[in-house]
């Protein structure tokens, strides 16, 4: 059975003429470029830790193949605004698994795609928890957030959010523009 004992977030932008090469030079930027990638849905296993890329890129040999939540976005247009994040909502309890998020969109800056990305992966989690209402604060100068779901209750269920993200302006001459951001899984 395979199941993510790590995860490190990534992202990464690339500039080429070519699309898939664009797409390439992201990989290389985020520093998964030698690797295999499989796509996987989004949940965030029970008891598993997320740790910084700098300690998660040496667990990994060239040539892997990478379970990834992948958010990319490209365009040839010049000057297009493009973003692409990935969300994660991770419960107080280790016991129970949380949500990753995928978002990519057109017109929002880094810091508007990875919040909502944030959002969508709290939404998600509070729908399984048995909730609809969420409450959501950021302690000023912080990055991460915590939402409370269910705040009505006395001791509401806690969860910590957080992003990573990547936004660019399309190529002034024209070449194709990449952005991704990823969730790499680690077993």
């Amino acid at each position: 059975m395979y199941v993510p004992t790590k995860i490190f977030l990534t992202f990464g932008k690339g500039v080429h003429r070519e699309r898939l090469a664009s797409f390439e030079e992201a990989l290389r930027n985020a520093g998964i470029g030698p690797f295999n990638i499989i796509c996987v849905s989004s949940i965030f296993p029970p008891h598993c830790q997320l740790i910084d890329r700098e300690e998660g890129r040496p667990l990994l040999r060239e040539g892997q193949i990478l379970h990834v939540v992948l958010s990319k976005n490209d365009t040839d247009e010049p000057g297009r605004l493009i973003a692409a994040s990935v969300g994660l909502a991770i419960p107080k309890n280790p016991a129970q698994y949380g949500y990753l998020s995928e978002h990519h969109s057109y017109g929002q800056t880094k810091p508007e795609a990875g919040h909502y990305a944030e959002v969508l992966a709290a939404n998600m989690l509070a729908t399984v928890m048995g909730e609809k209402e969420i409450r959501y604060s950021r302690p000023r100068g912080k990055k991460n957030g915590m939402w409370r779901i269910n705040p009505k209750l006395r001791s509401p269920n806690i969860v910590k959010t957080l992003n990573v993200s990547a936004a660019a302006e399309g190529d002034h001459l024209a070449r194709w523009t990449t952005v991704l951001s990823a969730a790499i899984l680690i077993p």
